[in-house]
């Protein structure tokens, strides 16, 4: 039989001994200590076994919200039950949130206001007709909130969790569009966790989250925070000034960020006026990050900075301790260690040594698979010749001389125009030096001529008067021919989801109905 984990809220308890009165979470309108943390921990799971009838273990809850700390209290109270928890975002429609809650068939949805026009698209009979019947619980309703639960002092049944125990399902749309719902295990979450232990998490020390709790790049920060016994700071939403604000009220010292944060954090006039001289780690995960911003943060923001590379599908993970290789920072670092990360071809046949070819990983953090969907799963797979179990990434890359991975595209991103590859990155690269150009995106659309051709989505910085024909003469001057651009369009902003990843397929959509006649 599998041996049994010493789990993140095993250790959480062992804080509640230890550390009782000191502060574990908070956020703008509450804070709990370590103790108090415990006990509603313990009072969610014990009402969760409850409605299931003694046991819970592999019932599923919908997590739907503003992060918050009781969101977060809700997460692990779910977890000591041996609840799989689906947390899932306010900002998708309300079809694929039905789609989503038909995927994860919870017996629980709990929820706050700003769910509340999702909530009200489902289908109340079709949640009770559910098996089990899904109940939906309003976390910003005291009264109804307190009439469900167990009293404060419950106590739950003792669950025993293995590392092949479904931990969460995070419902990752990625740049498709289509969620997926991604089963991780206990396992890899403690994975996660242990590797913690590199980056000083601790009691004393204080993270920052900035990211939503339903994103994998949050619980990538937010599990070892709270395995290790560091206080966590949540905020609702994020905001680049109250960012800073709390990053120094707080002497924080740990947080993740994905790349558009740094961007606007660094962007800020006053961020120098600002003290963040406790931060000891830094992290960013989840979209590409410029070589440039890289160098601007390790300059003028104290404390390491480390990027991870990889997929909340899990497989292989690159990280790059940018502060201690300041001249790799145009790639995503080396393999992590007992990461198995090659590159094939389009046969699924691995490359030369500095060749390019598809990322595919192997690790012990790996996805169970799509929740319902095999097919789907097979699709995400490769198996070396050994019949080793890889994840593919999408992504198009080569290891230089020293192990480092350099990114070049997503694979489905790369424009083919007049059979020459093209790849949108290096046009972009070239375009953030303009003086004028705060974003950009490069994009494939449709030519009659080429097949494919090269379109520049530009958002200028405040204050900028550069035209489209002005940009398109400058890059044109600083690339071959076969990179020439089709265009220059100026958008106010480009469509991000939220967690920071360009939605390029809105941006081709968009482009191809404003270019479409009629």
């Amino acid at each position: 039989m599998t041996e049994a984990l010493l789990t993140v809220c095993d250790r959480l308890r062992q804080h509640a001994l230890a550390q009782p009165l000191a502060l574990a979470m908070v956020d703008e309108a509450m804070s709990m200590d370590w103790r108090t943390l415990d006990q509603w921990v313990d009072r969610i799971a014990a009402t969760l076994q409850r409605d299931a009838g003694g046991s819970a273990h592999g019932d599923a809850l919908v997590l739907a919200g503003r992060s918050s700390v009781m969101q977060a209290a809700f997460f692990m109270g779910a977890l000591r039950a041996g609840v799989v928890v689906a947390p899932m975002p306010t900002s998708v429609t309300e079809a694929q949130f039905r789609s989503m809650v038909a995927d994860a068939t919870p017996r629980w949805i709990v929820h706050d206001a700003t769910a509340l026009p999702l909530m009200d698209a489902l289908d109340a009979g079709a949640l009770a007709a559910m098996q089990p019947p899904c109940h939906a619980v309003a976390l910003d309703s005291p009264d109804g909130l307190s009439a469900w639960l167990m009293p404060m002092g419950a106590l739950p049944a003792p669950e025993t969790m293995r590392p092949g125990d479904a931990f969460n399902i995070i419902y990752s749309s990625g740049t498709t569009g289509t969620p997926k719902g991604i089963v991780q295990s206990h396992g890899m979450r403690a994975m996660h966790v242990e590797r913690g232990a590199k980056y000083a998490y601790g009691p004393g020390k204080v993270t920052l989250l900035a990211t939503p709790l339903y994103s994998n790049t949050t619980l990538v920060v937010l599990m070892p925070s709270i395995a290790w016994g560091s206080t966590t700071v949540v905020m609702g939403k994020f905001d680049a000034a109250t960012y800073l604000q709390l990053a120094a009220k707080h002497r924080v010292t740990h947080t993740m960020l994905v790349p558009v944060q740094y961007q606007r954090i660094m962007a800020r006039p006053d961020f120098d006026a600002h003290d963040l001289g406790a931060f000891e780690a830094k992290f960013c995960t989840s979209a590409p990050f410029s070589a440039a911003l890289k160098a601007d943060v390790l300059q003028r923001w104290p404390g390491g900075l480390t990027e991870f590379y990889g997929m909340t599908e899990g497989g292989g993970t690159c990280i790059l301790d940018a502060h201690l290789h300041p001249h790799k920072l145009h790639t995503v670092g080396p393999p992590s260690e007992g990461h198995d990360v090659r590159l094939i071809d389009d046969a699924g046949v691995e490359v030369a040594p500095g060749a390019m070819g598809e990322v595919v990983g192997h690790s012990p953090g790996m996805m169970t698979g799509y929740h319902r969907q095999p097919e789907k799963t097979r699709e995400a797979e490769w198996h070396d010749p050994s019949g080793k179990r890889f994840i593919r990434t999408g992504d198009v890359g080569r290891f230089d001389e020293d192990g480092f991975l350099v990114l070049m595209d997503r694979k489905k991103d790369m424009i083919i125009s007049g059979g020459f590859n093209i790849y949108p990155s290096d046009l972009e690269q070239v375009l953030r030096d303009h003086p004028g150009v705060l974003e950009v995106a490069v994009v494939g659309v449709p030519s009659e001529a080429w097949g494919e051709t090269p379109v520049a989505v530009v958002v200028l910085r405040d204050g900028a008067s550069d035209s489209p024909a002005s940009i398109q003469a400058w890059l044109h001057a600083r690339v071959g021919k076969t990179q020439r651009v089709q265009s220059v369009v100026l958008v106010p902003e480009l469509p991000r989801s939220a967690i920071g990843k360009v939605l390029k397929r809105e941006l081709r959509a968009s482009i191809a109905a404003a270019t479409s006649p009629g």
